[in-house]
């Protein structure tokens, strides 16, 4: 069985299936791992999550920002916004057990004969893989809870921006959610940043990639990752970034997972968005 991680596909469907004839994935035997951030601004959002669920077993997805946005605006929480290309899935005769299925699917996952885990942004470095799983558990019961909507009512917001064991009630779910959805950069401290969102080198004084943070508590663990296409495709301190910015005009990059030596596999993409464009 090949296990391969797939970076943001944000409703790229046609490059999907060009990199699966690539690696020449087989549901049968092999399994994909998707970073999150299936859907929104890329054209085909709606045919790339029914593919996904249609995967069964043979896939496993984190939950991205994109991914929550969508949940938020399906629920009448969400503030539509310009570049949203979600009212396909919205209209859908199965719009609703898309969204249902999306909101059940794990915040992180971790393959125990691996040693891998894969989140779709990142992690504070406050946090090892038991504090990690401790608290998407958390954030998984009340998404798939029947009192989900009052949590996304509540979702959205930079506060707290540092974790504390003692968080509580929503302040505790919107840093787990951040945490996992948003991470870009943060101070040594564990503070996140959501405003800078370049390529390293290029950020305020004081900030650092969260995988660069000295001592992090998840060093030497496999993360994968997507979620910030400006960073690049590659290995850094053991986090394997996979978001090509294939919406953008870069790649959709897959990554071999259970071979001695990590393979890479990128498609070339055509832009199906630009920036400051719709």
């Amino acid at each position: 069985m090949a296990v391969y991680a797939i970076g943001d596909i944000q409703g790229c469907f046609d490059e999907l299936q060009a990199l699966l004839a690539l690696i020449k994935f087989n549901p049968a035997k092999d399994q994909l791992w998707f970073t999150g951030d299936l859907v929104n601004r890329g054209p085909k959002s709606l045919e790339t999550l029914r593919f996904v669920k249609g995967l069964g077993e043979s896939a496993v997805t984190v939950l991205g920002n994109h991914d929550l946005h969508l949940l938020a605006v399906a629920s009448g929480h969400g503030k539509k916004l310009a570049k949203d290309t979600l009212k396909p899935i919205l209209k859908a005769d199965d719009g609703e057990a898309l969204i249902h299925w999306l909101r059940h699917r794990p915040i992180m996952h971790y393959d125990k004969r691996l040693d891998t885990m894969m989140v779709h942004a990142g992690l504070p470095p406050q946090w090892d893989l038991t504090t990690a799983k401790t608290c998407a558990r958390e954030l998984e019961a009340v998404l798939r809870g029947d009192d989900y909507m009052a949590f996304i009512a509540d979702m959205y917001g930079n506060r707290p921006k540092r974790w504390k064991k003692s968080l509580k009630g929503m302040a505790r779910l919107r840093f787990i959610t951040n945490a996992f959805s948003r991470t870009r950069y943060c101070h040594e401290d564990g503070t996140l940043d959501f405003d800078a969102k370049g390529k390293p080198g290029r950020q305020a004084a004081g900030l650092l990639p969260w995988f660069e943070v000295p001592g992090r508590k998840s060093e030497g663990l496999r993360i994968v990752f997507g979620h910030w296409s400006t960073l690049g495709v590659g290995e850094m301190n053991h986090a394997l970034s996979l978001d090509g910015g294939c919406l953008w005009g870069g790649s959709l990059v897959a990554v071999r997972l259970d071979s001695k030596k990590l393979k890479w596999r990128s498609l070339a993409c055509q832009a199906a968005c630009l920036p400051g464009k719709s």
